[in-house]
């Protein structure tokens, strides 16, 4: 059998010799074509995270994508051009008789409000109908933000919850299970986790038992470790709710209790235990739901029972007013919908988890915003007013690793803090995919060393997915996009989803000393004989507490922005994860700074120290 003879350069470059006549040549039609299963999509899914429904087709690409994908490709560049199309999903067979009778019966109805309704849960911030920080409500779309919302938010601890959490803390202060646990030796691990876990327990049961003899004794008397399950579960719980509406507490508690739980949910140390320690974290949303009372959120004095009062700007008498109005919108609530299986005390209970859940916000999301707010009012976008108030920035200089001019760092400082706005509007929400993550059986995790240590390197595909629609929907919001949009999730800098929410967590504790020292000077211009000699110092040195506040905001948007914070741009730079590297790289050289004595004067003690950093 005689080969083929190879076709010529001018052969393969003619646009008449088809794919087929060139594999013949090749000796290729033979060959089977074998399909990868990673590379196999299912039909009707999206071609590149194969995991979402496909909502776009590109005609160049001439692929589906889902809407975050297809966003994610196309942002820049030449894709940027290419036609995309919506594709139109067949209704069901029942819908479609259902919808021409709703047609021959009724007139066609304009969508008006259901494309307003969509595009705001489409922004994902339907805080900008509510804002935790004015204390304003508007009634209007409440109850479906607060309906799917409340999916999230963490039920209140009751006054005996507060006493297991208080047991609980005090056993995890002394437990040792992560310095036995995450090392490198050899020897059976899963005896190693058994053994660190019923001694947590004994801890506990005992901490119990000494607290209240006789529940412990009915808890623990003539009965095996395995029976008291439910007991461990409840107590377990109670941390981790505990935990997501008070960030700031069991610091290093709770990253034992995790990993504990995490290592509790291996089928191996579950069989050995006999028992499992994992319970859902109970929300407004269960709760309701479990006494069939999700109806409640429907109400309209939700709205003026969950409203946080914010004294700044008011009135004594008009605070008293709005406290007076809270308090009977949360009695006619309780007697309205109160049932012999949902007593009044639980609906007071979900009521005030929702207030908490708006104090949450306004500590948290609320810092983002006063922060664009002083951005876009002492800043133009264009040009800078003088060299000392401009926003460039220059690698090399000041340990700067970016090179921005004004106009590139001002979006560039817009955006990261819209991000960071998002990302700490839905915070509860990553939580709940972080704990979905980190306790899933089937999501191992490895020991690595991160270069800060040995460290669980776990993936976060529910994380991952939720903070790339995030992304997706900052970059949509915001139009133009300057630095990388790489997200660090489950590789050496984020190890895992519980790195994720620790470090987010940290971004109120950054902004909110900063929107105290303004704020303090504000005070101090509004009324200088208050404190007389702080102002003539200000004065003195700065010229004035207008010139005070640009130069700190000036430096705080180059210095905190500007790439800092470690020796390679994979570890920092402008990555998503890296923008906030540079922030805290600030944080640790505020000492430094010409205008740290304005900081000492407002009462500022640290980014880690105090509510919010002040005494």
């Amino acid at each position: 059998m005689t080969m083929p003879a190879a076709p010529t350069l001018n052969q393969i470059l003619n646009e008449e010799a088809g794919d087929d006549a060139l594999a013949m040549a090749f000796g290729e039609a033979d060959v089977p074509e074998k399909e990868s299963a990673e590379d196999s999509t299912p039909t009707g899914f999206c071609v590149e995270c194969k995991d979402q429904e496909a909502q776009v087709y590109c005609e160049q690409c001439q692929e589906d994508f889902c809407e975050v994908c297809s966003g994610m490709i196309h942002r820049t560049g030449r894709r940027k051009q290419h036609v995309q199309r919506s594709i139109q999903k067949e209704p069901a067979v029942s819908e479609k008789m259902d919808t021409d009778e709703q047609n021959e019966d009724e007139p066609a109805a304009t969508n008006d409000a259901d494309d307003r309704a969509e595009e705001v849960l489409d922004s994902g911030a339907f805080s900008v109908t509510f804002s935790a920080q004015s204390g304003k409500v508007e009634t209007e779309g409440f109850a479906e933000w607060i309906k799917e919302r409340a999916k999230y938010i963490p039920l209140r601890l009751t006054l005996k919850e507060r006493k297991y959490l208080r047991l609980l803390e005090a056993a995890l202060n002394v437990s040792e299970y992560t310095d036995k646990v995450d090392i490198l030796m050899f020897g059976d691990k899963t005896k190693r986790i058994v053994g660190q876990i019923k001694e947590l327990c004994a801890i506990l049961s005992g901490l119990v038992l000494a607290s209240d003899y006789k529940a412990g004794q009915r808890l623990f008397e003539d009965r095996e470790f395995g029976e008291n399950e439910e007991f461990y579960r409840r107590v377990f719980e109670i941390g981790r709710r505990h935990k997501i509406m008070n960030p700031e507490r069991m610091r290093n508690e709770y990253g034992k209790l995790m990993f504990m739980l995490q290592d509790a949910q291996t089928n191996e140390v579950k069989k050995v235990l006999g028992m499992d320690l994992v319970a859902p974290v109970k929300t407004v949303h269960s709760v309701l739901e479990a006494l069939e009372i999700g109806y409640l959120l429907e109400d309209e004095m939700v709205v003026v029972a969950t409203r946080e009062i914010v004294e700044r700007g008011k009135t004594r008498a008009q605070v008293q007013l709005e406290v007076k109005q809270k308090e009977r919108a949360v009695e006619y609530l309780c007697k309205a919908y109160a049932t012999n299986q949902c007593p009044a005390e639980v609906i007071r209970q979900c009521l005030y988890s929702i207030g908490d859940n708006h104090a949450y916000l306004r500590f948290t999301r609320d810092a983002c915003e006063r922060m664009r707010g002083y951005l876009s009012s002492w800043f133009e976008p264009k040009k800078a007013e003088s060299d000392d108030l401009s926003l460039a920035i220059f690698t090399g200089r000041s340990g700067a690793r970016l090179t921005h001019s004004h106009e590139s760092q001002y979006h560039y400082v817009m955006q990261t803090l819209t991000l960071w706005r998002e990302i700490l509007h839905d915070m509860f929400m990553l939580w709940h995919h972080s704990d979905g993550d980190l306790l899933d059986s089937r999501n191992t995790y490895r020991l690595k060393d991160t270069g800060q240590g040995l460290n669980r390197v776990q993936q976060c595909s529910r994380v991952s997915r939720t903070v790339h629609n995030i992304l997706y929907r900052t970059q949509k919001a915001v139009g133009r996009w300057v630095g990388s949009s790489m997200v660090h999730l489950g590789d050496r800098n984020v190890p895992n989803a519980l790195m994720f929410i620790d470090k987010y967590n940290q971004v109120a504790s950054i902004l909110n000393p900063v929107v105290r020292v303004i704020e303090f000077l504000e005070r101090l211009e509004s009324n200088p004989e208050r404190n007389a000699e702080a102002r003539e110092m200000v004065d003195r040195s700065y010229g004035g507490t207008v010139e005070a506040r640009k130069r700190i905001l000036a430096d705080f948007f180059r210095s905190a922005f500007d790439g800092s914070g470690a020796d390679n741009f994979f570890d920092a730079g402008s990555c998503i994860d890296g923008r906030l590297t540079s922030a805290w790289n600030w944080c640790s050289s505020i000492e430094k700074k010409p205008y740290f004595n304005v900081f000492l004067l407002s009462g500022f003690v640290g980014f880690n120290g105090g509510p919010e950093g002040y005494n």
